[in-house]
């Protein structure tokens, strides 16, 4: 907490320096305006020579029109005195406290008249802000609390277990992929349609035997066609329902050569959507099932159904 309030404070008072400064900056040059603009005007009075006539710069009124002009000055308690006209340089002590220089010089009746004006540094207008100290103490509390917020966050996502791949058909763009990275793999119309039927007979049926050297149930051929008029349906071909009990071994095949490049790195997973080879022969073969026992609804999604 008391960290959070000093990167508040520390934060608040940066802003509140900044703005002083500026603030110093942009009355100084506003004094200096306006001292050289009362110069200016009180020229005509000043008896400050002439070098055409060759007469000599009066330095009693030099002095005494710079002391009146800082005594006003400081009054006001302008940020700019004025150091000296006409090289006539004021004797102040207080001068010390306006460290910068700042040199000018006008016409006026055809005699060049110099100043130099002595004003403070931006930098001594500085102080403590106070605004700065109740602002970090309101806001401090608020910040903290969202600190500790994004932290525990952070820590749930550290601690929250990686992204599951899952089964992703998109019949829009006749294509396969697992959610997880951009490995996308398109399927031909025939192989497309009967997994989609296939993954959704299973989820219905989750405990039916799918052996290969039978013909396809029923109710998975019609979804099987059902997938494929939704194909027609989307633009993607124009060709009569293929046969999906003909040359089943090489749908099987074609899906599971996809599958395999869909779901690399994700062996365990794959498992859930790869229809199982037959294992041994004779009896043993024929006891087989391209089912998919353990696919869920959640486990899969359909674009374009």
């Amino acid at each position: 907490m008391a960290l959070n309030w000093l990167c508040v404070f520390l934060a608040f008072h940066t802003v509140a320096f900044i703005a002083q400064y500026i603030g110093n900056e942009t009355s100084i040059h506003n004094a200096i305006d306006k001292v050289e603009r009362r110069i200016s005007l009180d020229s005509a009075f000043l008896d400050v020579g002439n070098n055409t006539l060759n007469t000599p710069v009066n330095e009693y009124a030099i002095y005494r029109y710079l002391d009146k002009l800082n005594t006003t000055l400081k009054a006001q308690v302008s940020p700019v005195l004025v150091g000296a006209i006409q090289e006539i340089t004021v004797k102040d002590e207080t001068l010390s406290t306006f460290p910068e220089l700042h040199q000018t010089s006008f016409v006026n009746a055809e005699q060049e008249i110099s100043i130099l004006l002595r004003t403070k540094s931006p930098l001594q207008g500085l102080s403590f802000s106070w605004v700065a100290l109740v602002a970090s103490l309101l806001v401090a509390p608020f910040f903290a609390f969202a600190s500790r917020r994004a932290i525990r966050k952070a820590i749930a996502e550290a601690e929250a277990p990686p992204p599951q791949p899952r089964l992703i058909i998109n019949l829009q763009d006749k294509t396969i992929s697992n959610g997880i990275n951009d490995k996308v793999v398109t399927l031909q119309n025939k192989p497309l349609c009967f997994y989609t039927a296939l993954v959704k007979y299973c989820i219905e049926n989750p405990n039916a035997p799918l052996p290969p050297h039978k013909d396809v149930p029923h109710e998975l051929m019609a979804l099987a066609n059902k997938s494929f008029g939704r194909l027609i349906e989307l633009g993607h071909t124009k060709r009569k329902r293929p046969d999906f009990n003909a040359n089943l071994d090489k749908t099987l095949s074609e899906i599971r050569a996809a599958l395999d490049e869909v779901f690399t790195g994700f062996i365990e997973e794959k498992e859930t959507y790869y229809p199982p080879r037959a294992q041994g022969e004779g009896s043993r073969s024929k006891q087989h099932s391209y089912a998919l026992p353990s696919i869920k609804k959640e486990d899969i999604e359909i674009i374009g159904n």
